[in-house]
């Protein structure tokens, strides 16, 4: 099958559906809405003129698409789940532009989540069942609860526990430094000695820490629900120590993607040039060290997780 199919019982105005899309019964299709190939519109949904959906996306029953909408290739979209297109609704009063909501590549939102106007919900990331998302969700990040909070990140085939042997294990890696197959990411355990008058853990910097720091900072009173880093660098390489409590550190090189956890002060991770980091899942005593070999630089910042794997992807190229 080439062309759409289109059951009889369906009400499609729009002539720009790709090739082997599936629209299903009583679906509504307005004149102007973009529909990739091998999309699946299942029964009693509904897509408005202003929406763009990408190729091989599957939208569930029950799915109202209003204008606004930009819907990536790749994405599932669970039944009965609410998007809104407007913040200050009102009856008969129609605002100049309504706001763009964005699900990106891969994106997967479960069965009756609403999603509020305005928001991106980033490649790949995952939404619980009933979340309500008032916030835009980070690339690969799991998001659950009203209002939905970041539980975890989806994980490739790539170990995230430093305590296991990694998925790609490097030759030259020994007991204190871990490879852990996201680029030349390495988690490291320093000295740690115990002392009825005090406890003591050193390192040191060229023969444990792989650089010489310009600047430290210090990351502390974070709220649980809260997420820092979201970003990488062109330059800089950082190395993170949590020195009191615990948090979580997500690393992706664009390819592989791991979590490890620092939850002890003799526990580090190096993050080299070109890896995207993120801290979340603060104990509410965490304190978070953090050196770089650096002056802050702004324009050394890639924020933006798409622009991030092209520089990867370019980067990586033979």
């Amino acid at each position: 099958m080439t062309d759409p199919f289109i059951h009889e019982s369906a009400d499609v105005k729009s002539k720009n559906i790709g090739k082997n899309t599936r629209i299903w019964q009583y679906v509504v299709v307005f004149p102007d809405a973009s529909i990739g190939a091998d999309v699946n519109l299942c029964s009693h949904c509904l897509i408005e003129n202003d929406v763009v959906i990408g190729d091989r996306t599957t939208i569930k029953s029950g799915v109202y698409v209003w204008d606004g909408l930009r819907i990536g290739s790749d994405v599932f979209v669970g039944p009965n789940v609410t998007f809104t297109n407007d913040k200050f609704p009102r009856s008969k009063v129609y605002p100049d532009t309504f706001s763009q909501t964005v699900v990106q590549n891969g994106a997967s939102i479960g069965g009756g989540a609403v999603i509020l106007p305005g928001v991106t919900i980033g490649t790949g990331a995952m939404v619980g069942a009933g979340a309500v998302v008032t916030k835009s969700v980070p690339p690969y990040a799991i998001v659950t609860g009203s209002p939905a909070r970041i539980t975890g990140y989806v994980e490739n085939s790539t170990s995230s526990d430093s305590s296991k042997t990694p998925t790609h294990k490097a030759e030259e890696q020994n007991d204190a430094v871990v490879r852990i197959g996201v680029g030349d990411v390495t988690t490291h355990k320093f000295k740690y000695i115990a002392d009825m008058r005090g406890d003591l853990s050193v390192g040191e910097f060229h023969k444990e820490i792989p650089f010489t720091p310009k600047r430290y900072f210090l990351v502390f009173n974070v709220p649980s629900q809260k997420t820092r880093g979201e970003h990488a660098h062109h330059k800089c390489h950082q190395f993170l120590i949590c020195v009191k409590g615990s948090c979580a550190v997500v690393v992706d090189d664009g390819i592989n993607r791991a979590e490890v956890m620092l939850d002890a002060p003799n526990k580090g991770i190096y993050l080299p040039p070109l890896i995207w980091g993120i801290q979340y899942k603060y104990s509410e005593d965490a304190v978070l060290l953090v050196f770089t070999s650096d002056y802050y630089e702004a324009d050394d910042y890639i924020r933006d997780y798409s622009e991030f794997t092209k520089i990867t992807a370019k980067h990586n190229a033979p």
